[in-house]
């Protein structure tokens, strides 16, 4: 835990407003292009029904050679707050356990990857599961922006420049539910919400159970954290003291940026280095945790799409690999 406690060392608290009950961490690494979408789906003119929830974002800038400005992340409103981490490391978990550690909330937010831009209820329904549920794990599903799962996509030459006509088509600023228009995948394989999720981009837990989890796994040096987020949302499911929730009609849209995994081709996927590291961290295999979650949420017409094809892998899924957890 040194290097938390040395990452942490180096943040100076730069506020632009009050103290909020619910702390969003976001982490960023040169990517300013996709910070700008991100933030933005997380600021009240997005966000619905938003008006009435305390919260604050903290702005993770990891060590980037072309970071995001303090000017333009507190343009975004008074919860908007800004920290740059001068580091080496290309790992960002350490920071990021440092960060939620800081946080003024007593509920977190955590997002290991700022690429991904929400949808408009996520505050609204992860402030109902907080009431709703007294140790509440709140995950969302995850997609990729463009015609298929981007690792297939680059292929056909996807990019950042293809990735902008289809936001700026979509007019996703004022109806954020039209992401799922120019969607044409899940992130992973876990079939999205009736499926069987095994890492989520933006999840939520009480400040004290992120705490009393250990946080990400501090040992995951590889680039981006490694398996960090699947290590955390696994050693999550296992806890039956805590109610694991999904989001119903919810999500995070990743964004093109020539990620170390989400943007390689098949054939330079690291996944086989970060599977060597996780097995050298915890001593076995990584496997996936089938858990039954409670259910928050509604479709909105525009998910119906993928509530479908949600519903057909959960099927196939839950039948092949059968609830650990109840």
């Amino acid at each position: 835990m040194l290097l938390g406690r040395v990452v942490g060392d180096l943040f100076k608290r730069d506020r632009c407003g009050a103290s909020p009950l619910l702390s969003v961490i976001v982490n960023f690494y040169n990517n300013t292009r996709e910070a700008l979408n991100t933030l933005y789906s997380l600021s009240r003119s997005y966000q619905r029904d938003s008006a009435e929830i305390p919260y604050e974002v903290i702005a993770l800038d990891h060590g980037s050679t072309k970071p995001v400005s303090r000017e333009a992340v507190c343009l975004f409103g008074p919860e908007f707050h800004y920290r740059f981490v001068e580091t080496q490391s290309v790992s960002p978990v350490a920071a990021i356990n440092a960060a939620c550690r800081d946080a003024a909330g007593d509920r977190l937010i955590v997002m290991v990857d700022g690429a991904h831009i929400l949808t408009p209820g996520i505050l609204r329904l992860t402030t109902q599961a907080f009431a709703q549920f007294q140790t509440p794990f709140v995950a969302t599903a995850m997609f990729h922006l463009g015609p298929n799962r981007q690792n297939l996509s680059v292929l056909e030459g996807y990019a950042q420049s293809a990735e902008d006509r289809l936001l700026e088509q979509s007019a996703w600023r004022t109806n954020g539910y039209r992401l799922y228009g120019v969607s044409g995948a899940f992130a992973d394989d876990s079939g999205g919400w009736y499926g069987q999720l095994f890492e989520s981009g933006c999840f939520a837990l009480r400040k004290a159970d992120f705490l009393s989890l250990g946080g990400f796994e501090e040992r995951f040096r590889s680039r981006g954290g490694g398996l960090a987020n699947l290590d955390i949302f696994q050693r999550a499911l296992v806890r039956t003291d805590l109610q694991y929730v999904v989001l119903l009609g919810e999500g995070t849209f990743h964004q093109f940026h020539g990620g170390v995994a989400t943007n390689a081709p098949e054939h330079a996927h690291p996944w086989k280095a970060f599977h060597e590291e996780y097995v050298r961290i915890r001593g076995r295999p990584y496997f996936r945790v089938t858990r039954v979650p409670a259910f928050i949420g509604e479709f909105p017409p525009e998910a119906q799409h993928f509530e479908r094809l949600s519903k057909q892998a959960g099927a196939i899924l839950w039948k092949k690999y059968p609830a650990m957890i109840e």
